[in-house]
């Protein structure tokens, strides 16, 4: 085995991670020493991967993964809860009732690029996992790599990137590293352990992992690395080789993260938004123009960053659920280019082609595709009312028209503040580079300010003054067809007399139009 590289290097533990340590090393000690063990060698822990390097960076991290040198993962957690069953080793480590949760084993999935099982447990109050120490083999016809044990240097050069590949040797208390990643950390740099383009080609998810692992810490891709990650058998195979759930879950991780627009500025000058953003299982889909797509995501950067109350981005995007929905709107706004397909055989309306890439291209889930498509659908309203607003048009002070407008909205697909900032991201990207950005904004503003003047913002929360049955019992007749329309009806006089609290005059608006509405 091939000696680590560089000084030695120690890691201060806190008290949890040591009670940790040293739970696990008298643990490894017991099972070397049953009779039916049978290990090639003593038992060797180490703690790998992310949580090495987010310590050396002073980042508190909970999740541990523990490399095992001579058994699997599962065997190593089987003989530990031997261990802790032991009521004097439980004594002796402090454990309580909680201190040691339940196994929990994730097994392989090669189709889905999971290639080893991995089992988990909360121990000491940390997420443990443990595998063991291996070394993967690629082959030309093969997506699936041959998964053997290996040693600690193997292991370091499998991984996607150098500062992701250090090791902290439970026995000795010391840094290994085996790829350089030590000194990658101090110049902020992501590389890959072997030739970056066939650490590419074996699984393309790495291309993703590097750019959120770059965006996360403001670190710079390796330019070999950079020069490849976008060559066409690497797309090629990043659309076909990996499961859209894990591009899936790699994208949730960027848009969820401190600094999304870094991400998203990698993959568009990276050339990787066709790869992502797209119908692996439709060759013939389109692909839209992304010339303009950083119009977009830096707008949404400069609404985040100056945030102020009553700001658009203050008034539009109320939580964390919606930031992340807010940052997955604006990868999608180069589609709002394209024209709709035509209806389904069966008069249908087609579903958006956003809707599609992101379905599809990394399994976004149901509420969030109902909310793509409904900001697709009502995008041409959101607009014309903007406008309204803009121009002072006819009815710009009609309150029940934009209240019911925003119930609608939000009816069909829910959050409407989120439909109306991919609006505003579409229209600035659609404005051209020659727009001015701010004067953009200021329209979108003064629309805000309106909705906010005309008191309708929790227009879709509005309570109703006149429900079904009352209307049923006051207008004489049976509930039938007429009835969401004419609901729609007295709601509306509601919004147009918000301080109204007796419902007859909502009732005689509805018996005043009965013929119109089809009550008999």
């Amino acid at each position: 085995m091939a000696a680590p590289q560089g000084p030695p290097l120690t890691i201060t533990l806190t008290p949890r991670e040591e009670q940790l340590k040293t739970l696990l090393l008298e643990a490894a000690k017991f099972i070397d020493s049953q009779p039916n063990s049978n290990l090639p060698s003593p038992l060797e822990l180490r703690w790998a991967g992310g949580w090495v390097r987010d310590k050396l960076l002073g980042i508190e991290s909970h999740d541990i993964d523990t490399a095992i040198n001579a058994m699997t993962g599962e065997s190593f957690v089987d003989g530990l809860r031997d261990y802790c069953d032991i009521p004097s080793h439980r004594a002796r480590h402090n454990l309580g009732n909680d201190d040691v949760g339940r196994l929990h084993t994730v097994p392989r999935n090669p189709d889905k690029s999971k290639h080893l099982a991995t089992s988990t447990i909360r121990l000491c109050g940390l997420d443990v996992d443990f595998v063991n120490l291996r070394k993967e083999t690629y082959t030309e016809d093969s997506r699936n790599p041959i998964v053997e044990f290996g040693t600690p240097e193997e292991d370091a050069l499998r991984r996607d990137a150098t500062v992701n590949a250090l090791f902290y040797n439970l026995r000795t208390g010391q840094v290994e590293d085996f790829v350089g990643g030590v000194e990658d950390l101090r110049r902020g740099l992501i590389r890959t352990p072997m030739e970056p383009l066939q650490t590419f080609l074996d699984d393309p998810l790495r291309v993703l992992r590097l750019v959120r692992f770059a965006s996360r810490f403001g670190f710079k891709i390796d330019a070999e690395a950079e020069r490849v990650m976008g060559d066409a058998r690497v797309l090629g195979n990043l659309k076909v080789k990996i499961s859209r759930e894990r591009i899936g879950v790699e994208l949730e991780k960027m848009l969820k993260g401190l600094n999304p627009v870094a991400s998203l500025r990698l993959i568009d000058r990276l050339g990787l938004y066709h790869a992502v953003f797209t119908d692996p299982e439709r060759p013939n889909m389109p692909a839209p123009d992304t010339a303009t797509w950083s119009a977009a995501y830096e707008c949404l950067n400069f609404l985040e960053r100056n945030k102020t109350p009553g700001s658009i981005y203050d008034v539009l995007v109320t939580s964390e659920e919606a930031r992340y929905y807010t940052w997955a709107l604006a990868t999608l706004t180069p589609w709002e280019q394209l024209p709709d397909e035509p209806p389904l055989p069966s008069g249908k309306a087609s579903l958006p082609l956003p809707t599609q890439a992101a379905r599809e291209g990394f399994k976004a889930p149901n509420k969030l595709c109902d909310l793509i498509t409904a900001a697709h659908r009502h995008r041409p309203a959101i607009v014309e009312l903007m406008t309204v607003v803009r121009d002072k048009k006819e009815g710009v002070n009609e309150r029940d028209r934009f209240g019911m407008a925003i119930r609608d909205w939000d009816g069909r697909g829910g959050h409407w503040r989120l439909q109306v900032l991919f609006a505003v991201l579409v229209d600035v990207a659609g404005r051209g580079a020659g727009s001015d950005r701010e004067a953009v904004l200021a329209e979108w503003q003064q629309f805000l300010d309106h909705l906010a003047e005309l008191d309708v913002m929790n227009a879709p929360s509005i309570k109703r003054l006149v429900d079904g049955k009352l209307l049923a019992k006051e207008l004489g007749v049976k509930p039938g067809k007429w009835m969401a329309a004419a609901l729609d009806v007295a709601l509306a006089w509601q919004l147009r007399n918000p301080k109204a609290t007796d419902p007859a005059g909502a009732v005689e608006e509805v018996r005043k139009r009965r013929g119109e509405l089809g009550i008999h």
